[in-house]
């Protein structure tokens, strides 16, 4: 008989399954996404709470077994979010944890190949975001973005980020997974948006964050400046588009149709 265990859709969620499965023994594993509707529980189904020691000492064994890309691609593919994911992440450190090391490279193993994809497909969508993001000016001094990816790649674009704009403080908000992430010129963290409260067509106001550790208010609206600033740009990327060497095929495969709503040139 098959075991369902429900996890948070943490990854410390998604390791603590893992724990579970070995400590318990359970010989018919089914990890899934606790999305229940009604409080009670199928036959043959248990939620599990996540436990971080738990699973810190599940990822901490998996990463004594393989190199620093074998662990950053099964992140990626758990950020992945595709349906199933997860049994594939388990069959995976299964079988690292059977044979003492990853089994990285093996495509002709359809769990490798699963995850190599996944992890791949996230991969692209993370340097697509950091290319594509455009920053409004929403108050005096704090820059806002919306993004809607397909893949969860708030947590693999965050250093890129806070690299790139180090001395701006800036608030990049994933409206499909409705949270995002706060530069405040030291640090970034979670937050998540109360849009109820936001008021006005073109900017935010009167916008509650909400963070790990305390709580702002973004007041105002997109500024004058930032109008000019994107007529600049606009005005820039005309000069340098060369209308004879349009491309449009070549051009749809580098920015897909999809992501155009982050341009301010294409608006």
């Amino acid at each position: 008989m098959t075991t369902t265990l429900l996890y948070d859709g943490s990854l410390n969620g998604l390791m603590t399954a893992i724990f579970t499965i070995y400590d318990r023994k359970i010989k018919l594993p089914i990890i899934a996404l606790d999305s229940r509707t009604q409080n009670d529980l199928f036959e043959g189904t248990e939620l599990v709470i996540t436990d971080p020691d738990k699973a810190q000492r599940v990822w901490n064994r998996f990463k004594s077994l393989c190199n620093h890309r074998d662990s950053h691609q099964v992140y990626c593919a758990f950020l992945s979010e595709i349906i199933g994911i997860e049994n594939t992440i388990y069959e995976y450190l299964k079988m690292t944890f059977m044979d003492q090391k990853a089994p990285s490279g093996d495509y002709a193993n359809t769990t490798v190949l699963k995850l190599s994809q996944a992890a791949k497909m996230v991969g692209r969508e993370k340097h697509r975001m950091e290319a594509f993001v455009r920053f409004h000016l929403i108050d005096e001094e704090t820059y806002y973005a919306n993004i809607e990816p397909d893949f969860n790649v708030l947590p693999l674009i965050m250093k890129h980020f806070k690299n790139r704009y180090a001395d701006q403080k800036w608030i990049i908000y994933d409206l499909k997974r409705n949270y995002g992430i706060s530069y405040d010129l030291k640090t970034v963290q979670e937050v998540q948006i109360d849009f109820n409260k936001a008021r006005g067509q073109r900017g935010i106001l009167n916008t509650t964050v909400s963070g790990k550790d305390d709580e702002m208010t973004v007041k105002g609206s997109f500024r004058e400046s930032e109008n000019n600033y994107k007529d600049l740009w606009n005005q820039y990327f005309k000069s340098t588009n060369i209308e004879s060497r349009k491309n449009l095929k070549l051009h749809l495969q580098h920015v897909p149709k999809r992501y155009w709503k982050y341009l301010s040139e294409k608006v």
